[in-house]
């Protein structure tokens, strides 16, 4: 099964972001982060539309951080970054037949539901600029 990384890919950026002098570009965020560049102008869009980021077009254009990080929660990137199943797993049918199965589909929703909000709740506590000074923290050790 295929994991969703764009909460990493999208935290991984903004932290190399906010420590540039300068507007980056998406061919460059690409290289560092060996990801395709159309992958990247997706996510920093929807970065852009939160108001965490600022896009610059035209020559020394690019993408630069708009907000300070240590207001701006994990719980933000993860909304601003769009939809997302943080669990891999589902109902086998969404509206079955079987009185088994919709019972099983309501027991497993209820239980993703209560997860959903426990993650996002845990996302929300954290600032994005926390995590860079546990990162340089940890360098420096």
């Amino acid at each position: 099964m295929r994991r969703d990384s764009r909460l990493s890919v999208a935290l991984h950026v903004l932290l190399h972001m906010s420590e540039m002098d300068e507007a980056m570009t998406s061919e460059r965020l690409g290289e560092m982060m060996d990801v395709n560049p159309v992958v990247l102008r997706r996510m920093l869009g929807g970065l852009r539309d939160a108001g965490i980021v600022a896009a610059e077009k035209g020559h020394g254009g690019g993408w630069s951080i708009e907000k300070d990080l240590q207001t701006v929660s994990l719980g933000d990137v993860f909304d601003a970054i769009g939809p997302a199943n943080p669990f891999g797993i589902g109902h086998r049918d969404p509206n079955p037949r079987c009185p088994i199965e919709r019972a099983v589909n309501r027991a497993v929703g209820e239980a993703l539901e209560k997860a959903e909000e426990i993650l996002r709740q845990r996302l929300c506590g954290v600032a994005v600029a926390d995590v860079l000074k546990k990162a340089k923290r940890k360098k420096v050790s």
